[in-house]
């Protein structure tokens, strides 16, 4: 009892959290709905950050719950090792559609963003092998990328979070500035034929940096010039979080090799997420009879392809996509007033419905980790629920918010930060 009012630690150890906000009521949620999330400390919260990222058609969608539920009872566990279910089939042609069958000819099923950026790297690297070329084992990422915390999507995060310390092994890991195609050039030129794949976000998005057009086309010259696989993270931007297209990818002039899904795949709802792979990739495998040496329990059951099924119906009902794009102009002009506001934003980054508010302290420097969480909890206090970033706040609204849950979230964001700026 003492855990849930406050007044100490249960057996529950939350993730990425210091020891003393274990126990908190404030942190500890009991329920959700649409866009709004209760807290055992008896408030209801709006939710500014979906959930993580995931739930990007609000909390308690009846038709995804109801798919979810019928699979239960009826399909209960049905698993993707060595068999094959038929809603996970049906659910990988979907995916397939989802993301351009012109270009994309099958589906890998994971568990999470990290163990689905594992999946694709042990796919790139085996596809080299399979071509005679078994050198090209280094996986280069983007400076600041994050790709999860399991062993090896650890060494691809660029964040300083530990890797030294837990002998995460980045011997065949590197990583280059995004935006910055003159250093890409330099690197690829001096790895030359080692190189098996270069993994980006199309939004980076601990920080919320979109990919220039340019960069994007110096990406798929090299592509070409030097053999490797272009491997997209969409976790974040994909779902329509940007507003352009389902995957943000689809607005580039050509497709990535592989494409990884996960997050609001299936609305946050289960552990699931996928790598959707190009024709190429698949053929060259389907020629060879290779297996690729990766299985998990949990990944591609029947459950998780009820909830990908409902999911993308839900998308398209909805048309997720326009309200993402319309949410999206509306923070173009309502962040612009925080930085006229409030002399710790420094300014915004991002695009769509993932951005992110720019803080510093009073000498221009960004603040430390420490201060942002200090912001982000005057933000809880205020009413509403952002992420921490580097030198930021990240704000990600769920696709279904009216512009009255907008333009309520920035009312919170601002208050919160004033509450900050008093409070130094």
């Amino acid at each position: 009892m003492a855990a849930e009012s406050g007044g100490g630690q249960g057996a529950l150890w939350p993730f990425m959290s210091p020891h003393d906000h274990h126990g908190r009521a404030a942190l500890c949620a009991q329920s959700a709905s649409g866009v709004r999330v209760r807290f055992t400390d008896g408030v209801t919260r709006l939710d500014g950050s979906s959930g993580l990222w995931n739930v990007n058609l609000g909390y308690g969608n009846p038709v995804i719950a109801d798919a979810v539920a019928e699979a239960m009872q009826d399909a209960s566990y049905l698993s993707s090792w060595g068999y094959e279910n038929t809603r996970a089939r049906e659910a990988a042609r979907t995916l397939v559609d989802l993301a351009g069958p012109e270009h994309y000819a099958r589906v890998l099923f994971s568990t999470s963003g990290g163990a689905a950026n594992e999946v694709a790297m042990k796919l790139a690297r085996h596809y080299h092998v399979l071509r005679g070329q078994p050198s090209r084992r280094i996986v280069l990422g983007l400076r600041d990328g994050y790709h999860g915390l399991t062993y090896g999507a650890f060494a691809l995060t660029d964040a300083n979070l530990g890797q030294r310390m837990y002998g995460v092994d980045r011997r065949f890991v590197g990583h280059v500035p995004a935006n910055d195609p003159d250093r890409l050039a330099a690197v690829l030129r001096t790895l030359r034929d080692k190189v098996a794949a270069v993994v980006v976000e199309p939004v980076l998005g601990t920080a919320a940096v979109p990919l220039t057009a340019a960069y994007i086309r110096a990406l798929l010259i090299a592509r070409q010039e030097h053999g490797f696989l272009l491997i997209a993270d969409e976790v974040s931007t994909g779902y329509g979080r940007i507003g352009n297209a389902v995957f943000e990818t689809e607005t580039w002039p050509e497709p990535p090799d592989l494409l990884i899904t996960s997050k609001a795949m299936t609305n946050g709802t289960l552990a699931a997420a996928a790598v959707i792979i190009g024709a190429p990739v698949a053929t060259e495998f389907a020629r060879q009879n290779a297996v690729l040496g990766h299985a998990e329990t949990q990944a591609g059951t029947a459950v998780v392809g009820a909830a990908v099924l409902a999911t993308a119906a839900e998308l398209r009902r909805l048309d997720a996509v326009a309200a993402s794009r319309r949410l999206g102009k509306h923070l173009d002009s309502t962040l612009a007033g925080l930085v006229d506001e409030h002399p710790a934003v420094t300014g915004t980054t991002g695009a769509g419905c993932l951005r992110a508010v720019r803080l510093a302290d009073g000498t221009g420097t960004p603040l430390s980790p420490a201060a942002v969480d200090a912001v982000v909890s005057a933000i809880r206090s205020a009413g509403a629920l952002v992420h921490p970033g580097p030198g930021c706040v990240q704000l990600v609204p769920a696709l279904v918010y009216t512009e009255a849950d907008l333009e309520e979230l920035m009312r919170l964001v601002s208050a919160g930060i004033s509450a900050y700026e008093r409070a130094r």
